[in-house]
């Protein structure tokens, strides 16, 4: 029997869904919906002597089945890859 255990607490949300990080891997959307977004900063570049992330893997997997991925493609910036993977997320959820 799969007994998942609920998170209490408050996250983080963007246009209403959960928006989570872990080390270098965000994840965001909600896991009742069919698939969520995952980036995984690949690659961090200086800037003003701060790290900023670079290269991005960006993935829109089945909530259900965490291996299995449905979309995928990689970008640079954080920006550029939030922005292109919201979009997928929100046509991969209209079909």
């Amino acid at each position: 029997m799969d007994e998942r255990k609920l998170v209490s607490g408050k996250y983080l949300e963007y246009k209403g869904k959960p928006l989570v990080r872990e080390g270098d891997t965000i994840c965001y959307g909600d896991m009742a919906e069919k698939c969520i977004l995952i980036l995984e900063i690949m690659s961090y570049k200086k800037y003003n002597e701060n790290d900023i992330p670079d290269k991005i893997l960006v993935q829109i997997i089945d909530s259900k089945d965490p291996n299995k991925i449905l979309k995928q493609a990689t970008k640079s910036g954080l920006h550029d890859a939030f922005t292109y993977g919201t979009f997928m997320l929100e046509q991969e959820l209209k079909k």
